[in-house]
């Protein structure tokens, strides 16, 4: 045949480009389309990790942290019910001494062991004469300001001394009170001082410590301001003199007198102790509701 008619036999092959039309529909069933096969396999494969449930070591864990976490925390609510209970304690012992009149000094404060805390806050009335060569002064910060407190020793006919927080006087009047105030020292005149028994404060300021040598006082440290003035037989305790509850109306200036101010002992306790329990029991529950929460989902 010629050349012309093996052409004819071939057949028109038309222009136009063809298109396979399940290959424009997505492919899932060409075989040849690479893009079609792995589209197809990604559709196919498996969320292994929804639904997956937690494993018995995990959940032992958990339970674990959590039984831990309740017990751990109930336990500072009971403690904190606890101190409740001493703190309102506190407050009522305290309340009936200072509710007292002031008396003598009874004779076991000068015995070993003697409770000193049993009767902290306990009116008490001193006769005696001041020692004002040996005056301290030990810093303070009250309601009237920075300024210090006056510690004079009272030494009683017995031979013994205590050592007497006179009151408060300013930062700037500092000199003028260091050796005993305007008094001549070696007064002879007996004097009569009623106050609080207090405890010793032993140490210093926070984070500052007493330094007897430079004569720098940040606390009312019984012990260390008689062993520095050396004061034999000093009592174990001092005495802040004035009554709180009798002390005059404060100056609005600090340029009123006089000086030194007694009467500024603070009675007053911070009872938090109910707040702080229920936050601790608060926290346990949402320990437990959250535990719950997790098991359950």
């Amino acid at each position: 045949c010629g050349d012309r008619d093996c052409w004819n036999h071939v057949g028109h092959v038309p222009h136009e480009r063809q298109h396979d039309a399940r290959a424009r529909t997505g492919g899932s069933h060409c075989a040849g389309h690479p893009r079609s096969s792995l589209n197809a396999g990604a559709q196919r494969v498996p969320n292994v990790t929804a639904g997956k449930p937690r494993s018995n070591t995990t959940k032992a864990v958990l339970a674990t942290a959590g039984i831990a976490l309740v017990f751990v925390f109930l336990s500072l609510g009971v403690w904190q019910i606890k101190r409740l209970v001493w703190k309102l304690d506190l407050i009522q012992r305290v309340e009936q001494r200072l509710s007292q009149p002031p008396a003598p000094l009874p004779d076991q404060v000068w015995q070993e062991g003697f409770d000193v805390a049993a009767h902290e806050y306990v009116p008490v009335q001193l006769q005696g004469r001041w020692l004002l060569e040996r005056t301290v002064l030990t810093q303070a910060t009250t309601e009237l300001g920075a300024g210090y407190w006056v510690l004079t020793p009272l030494q009683l006919s017995n031979g013994h001394c205590v050592l007497v927080n006179r009151g408060f006087v300013p930062a700037p009047q500092r000199e003028q009170w260091q050796q005993g105030g305007p008094t001549a020292p070696d007064a002879p005149t007996a004097v009569v001082v009623t106050g609080l028994l207090r405890l010793s404060e032993p140490g210093g300021g926070y984070l500052r410590r007493n330094e007897p040598l430079a004569q720098r006082w940040y606390s009312r440290d019984v012990l260390a301001i008689a062993q520095a003035q050396g004061l034999a037989k000093a009592a174990p305790f001092f005495i802040d003199a004035g009554m709180p509850s009798a002390r005059p109306t404060l100056p609005e200036s600090l340029a009123q007198g006089p000086w030194p101010r007694e009467g500024l002992t603070v009675v007053r306790f911070s009872n938090s102790h109910l707040v702080y329990a229920l936050t601790w029991f608060g926290l346990a529950g949402m320990v437990v509701a959250a535990g719950v929460f997790v098991w359950r989902y």
